[in-house]
């Protein structure tokens, strides 16, 4: 609170921050674009691809779903499409990655705003199991910390992944987040106690990391 010394209290100068950030809009500028990937908006188009990722089963396992058929597809696509700014807390921005030298559609990633008040953010992503091991992960959840860390202008940004998602695991470990909190079995799931672990990055950790 170092704005203290500007002659307004911790109290008033907080809430004047959340409502600054409940007011702000991040609508990127699309597509975004990584290394190796184009990051774009859902498009109807889409669902066979969708399908093709969340229809299966080594995909959804460490998922809150089971395997989706084509119309829980077609379903979760007409969220999707609509998912492309955050205008308030608890809004989320979900993007179709493409690889940039096939064409194909081979996952998704997220940045949700969960915080007004503290600036917080949470990431997500999911990879199609042809294209693993490519280090894709990775590449473009870095983009979604850039995109909630310089455009949104978050404080902290959390992953959370199922204990036994070891891939998931390495990319958090990749992009240098601190693990913060392992939760034993703190979810039942699919008909078994599973735990979690949740890690996270502060804004002048990205600055650090990015300089």
């Amino acid at each position: 609170m170092h704005r203290t010394g500007h002659g307004c209290d911790p109290e008033s100068w907080s809430w004047r921050t959340a409502d600054r950030y409940r007011s702000r809009m991040l609508e990127p500028s699309y597509p975004l674009t990584t290394a190796r990937m184009t990051l774009r908006p859902y498009e109807i188009g889409d669902l066979a691809a969708l399908h093709d990722l969340f229809g299966r089963e080594d995909v959804s396992r460490y998922l809150m779903w089971e395997p989706m058929d084509l119309d829980q597809t077609r379903t979760l696509l007409e969220r999707r499409v609509r998912q492309t700014r955050i205008e308030a807390e608890g809004d989320a921005i979900l993007l179709a990655a493409v690889d940039a030298e096939t064409g194909r559609m081979v996952g998704e990633f997220m940045l949700r705003f969960t915080s007004a008040k503290s600036r917080q953010g949470e990431i997500g992503w999911s990879i199609h199991p042809d294209v693993q091991g490519r280090g894709l992960a990775t590449e473009g959840a870095r983009e979604m910390l850039r995109l909630g860390f310089d455009e949104l202008g978050l404080h902290r940004i959390v992953a959370e992944s199922d204990q036994r998602n070891a891939a998931s695991l390495r990319v958090m470990e990749r992009l240098e987040m601190r693990r913060e909190a392992h939760f034993i079995e703190n979810e039942f799931l699919k008909g078994e106690w599973v735990g979690s672990i949740v890690c996270a990055m502060l804004e002048a950790e990205w600055r650090q990391s990015a300089g």
